[in-house]
């Protein structure tokens, strides 16, 4: 599924199931309530916490649930998210070319 298959496919979910968009600051909200949410898994998973009872190792599930709200928010705001990932990542290739490579923070 390409990026713009999925903000696709998540508009014809709301629009068939969800009645519609909750407004923008609300799924500003919700996106910052599933950020919370990976970020709690991978605290346990990576981090010095251990998993709670009853807590489960589901990291790809709290992406997703992130990444969702994040196509819901481009959606309602007229956001191609293809175009503007590209736009990143051509912005940060002039930027950083050299930058990384000569960090020798980052050398092994």
């Amino acid at each position: 599924m390409t990026i713009k298959e999925a903000q696709q496919a998540v508009d014809q979910w709301i629009r068939e199931y969800g009645v519609r968009y909750f407004s923008e600051l609300t799924n500003m909200a919700v996106l910052t309530e599933e950020v919370g949410e990976l970020a709690r898994v991978i605290a346990r998973k990576y981090g010095d916490q251990s998993f709670k009872a009853g807590e489960k190792d589901n990291l790809g599930e709290e992406m997703a649930d992130v990444l969702w709200v994040l196509l819901c928010l481009a959606n309602q705001t007229g956001v191609d998210l293809t175009e503007e990932l590209q736009k990143s990542i051509d912005k940060k290739t002039q930027r950083d070319a050299l930058r990384h490579i000569a960090n020798p923070k980052l050398q092994a």
